[in-house]
């Protein structure tokens, strides 16, 4: 095991633990974090056996696409925790666009799509350490050389704007800078406005007309955009509410753009 240190814009201390393979490095990251890491960690894999997804689905995790978590202990109070979603959906669209790829959007509650189709996801997960401390974990995963087929939505690589490919690895080193600032700004949940303003800036079908399915059942509105604490605003019949957990499809666009679906709750979905 070999692991590089860095530092973050706050001048902390990042580790990075760069691997071969690994079953998840969401997984590892636990096992880390029971083990009494301190966090301030990158855990990033060539290639992932048993890669996951919302609900425990599997992430397709091929060489080439980047596979990476964050360990951070005790980053905020527990009940902000689902708002660090939002800051690694924003620092990875920045990452995206230093390196060329100026026309990514962020699709709530978690997604990168690139002309709506999906080429990155998020999974932010937590946990409880026996010395009271919290520990939460995001995973990121970027399809770079490879997009899964026959996965019930559009895929696609993320590339620049002129079509030429960008690398996992260049791509990694400006997520761990953009992640840095994004946790500054953020600063434990003090700062989540800017965040949020960040957000909406590269959001996904604002205005449009979306679908969305909870627990109320399916039915169709308008994405108004986010609230305060990141839910989904949402104009159905009954006029505006706050969605914090759904399914949420995205109608084609009038340029002709595919339609794209998450199945979400607030933060807490993707790949690791």
């Amino acid at each position: 095991m070999s692991i590089e240190s860095t530092r973050g814009s706050a001048q902390v201390e990042w580790r990075v633990d760069r691997l071969a393979a690994i079953d998840s490095t969401n997984e590892e990251a636990r096992r880390r974090a029971l083990a009494g890491d301190p966090g301030g960690l990158w855990i990033v894999a060539g290639e992932q056996s048993a890669g996951r997804g919302r609900r425990g689905r599997n992430w397709v995790s091929p060489k080439g696409n980047l596979h990476a978590s964050a360990l951070l202990i005790d980053p905020c109070p527990q009940a902000r925790s689902p708002q660090l979603g939002f800051v690694a959906g924003v620092a990875l669209a920045r990452a995206a666009e230093d390196l060329g790829a100026a026309e990514v959007r962020l699709k709530w509650p978690n997604d990168l799509v690139l002309n709506g189709a999906k080429c990155a996801g998020l999974l932010v997960e937590g946990l409880s350490l026996a010395d009271q401390r919290m520990a939460c974990i995001v995973g990121i995963g970027i399809n770079c050389a490879r997009a899964p087929e026959g996965v019930g939505y559009p895929t696609a690589v993320l590339s620049r704007d002129d079509a030429g490919a960008i690398r996992a690895s260049d791509l990694f080193e400006r997520l761990m800078k953009r992640f840095a600032e994004a946790l500054d700004l953020w600063a434990q949940g003090e700062g989540f406005a800017a965040i949020r303003a960040a957000w909406l800036v590269r959001a996904a079908g604002i205005g449009s007309l979306v679908r969305i399915d909870d627990a109320r059942g399916r039915r169709e509105g308008a994405f108004e955009g986010l609230d305060a604490d990141g839910r989904l605003l949402f104009r159905g019949a009954g006029g505006i509410e706050a969605i914090e957990a759904a399914d949420l499809w995205i109608s084609p666009a009038s340029d002709g753009a595919p339609s794209t679906a998450a199945s979400g709750s607030l933060a807490r979905e993707g790949p690791a």
